[in-house]
């Protein structure tokens, strides 16, 4: 898959691009239908998305706290299981977000990029002050000879899919549900860190990663599985997952520890997933580290049934 960003379009060779259009923070189900649609039925078109960076919440935000539920890296190895050809990222600037409906059309989607096709879902909003929808965006896409598809929305259990609906499934630790909804296991990916070596110190190695910039799961232990991409060690293994603050060591920085069941590896600086399976419990502050570790030894035990 090739990677533009909107000012370098102009040196590829790409023709007859056939894109997914919007923010897809999650790549949840309901995503994944509008990409699924944009999937050319002719040899000869490109497949691709196009999305904005920053996020326009986040450009527009006055607030700190992240709501993306993947960071790019994720995002990436997401798409490319899906088969997509290019991913173009276009820059979300002041110049960007002061283009009203028809402009946006006409400047960026059939001058700059000449598309033939474009594929929205049904909540799909653009333009000043999100002025322009799916149906203003079809009827304006016909004027300049594009054609727009309007996917419609995913629902589970009646209940409509969408990252908001994940977020807060995942702030309760409901991890079956978010699986129900992304359509695969919610996951972290990152590079492993030389952490402070502490759950060595415990008899507990652990393989930390950074939540820099994302939605933050609820607190506590988990059973996850861990993928490893490449090197010496790849693989899919078994492990048990906190996520939190780290009270007991007075830490207030959210952190990512994972203990990896059977391995003694060394993986610093190895990119891998942590796939989130279930929730065991809340984060707890410990009085000392013996009772820690009885605790750690409960939550290996509780992890391994639930992965089996």
């Amino acid at each position: 898959m090739k990677f533009f960003t909107y000012n370098k379009y102009e040196n590829c060779d790409l023709q007859d691009l056939s894109v997914a259009l919007g923010n897809f923070d999650g790549l949840h189900q309901g995503h994944k239908q509008v990409i699924e649609l944009a999937r050319p039925t002719v040899d000869s078109q490109c497949f691709g998305l196009i999305t904005f960076e920053p996020h326009p919440r986040q450009f527009f935000s006055q607030s700190h706290d992240s709501f993306r539920l993947m960071n790019r890296r994720g995002m990436v190895l997401e798409l490319e299981k899906m088969g997509l050809d290019v991913l173009i990222e276009i820059p979300f600037t002041n110049e960007i977000s002061s283009l009203t409906a028809e402009p946006f059309v006409n400047q960026i989607l059939h001058k700059y990029f000449d598309l033939k096709r474009v594929v929205v879902g049904e909540d799909f909003r653009f333009g000043k002050k999100r002025s322009g929808d799916a149906t203003s965006l079809k009827n304006l896409c016909r004027k300049y000879g594009i054609e727009t598809v309007i996917a419609e929305t995913v629902k589970h259990d009646g209940t409509e899919i969408s990252s908001t609906a994940i977020r807060n499934a995942l702030s309760r630790g409901d991890t079956d549900l978010a699986t129900k909804m992304l359509g695969r296991r919610y996951s972290i990916v990152g590079k492993v860190l030389d952490g402070d070596k502490r759950g060595h110190k415990l008899g507990y190695p652990t393989a930390n990663i950074s939540l820099d910039n994302l939605n933050l799961p609820k607190f506590g232990v988990y059973s996850a599985v861990i993928k490893i991409f490449c090197g010496k060690y790849k693989g899919e293994y078994k492990s048990v997952v906190s996520i939190g603050n780290r009270p007991t060591f007075g830490k207030n920085i959210p952190n990512l520890e994972a203990h990896i069941f059977n391995f003694s590896g060394r993986i610093y600086g190895q990119e891998i997933s942590i796939e989130l399976v279930k929730f065991q419990r809340d984060e707890v502050k410990f009085d000392n580290t013996e009772d820690l570790i009885k605790q750690m030894e409960e939550d290996c035990l509780i992890a391994r049934r639930n992965l089996g």
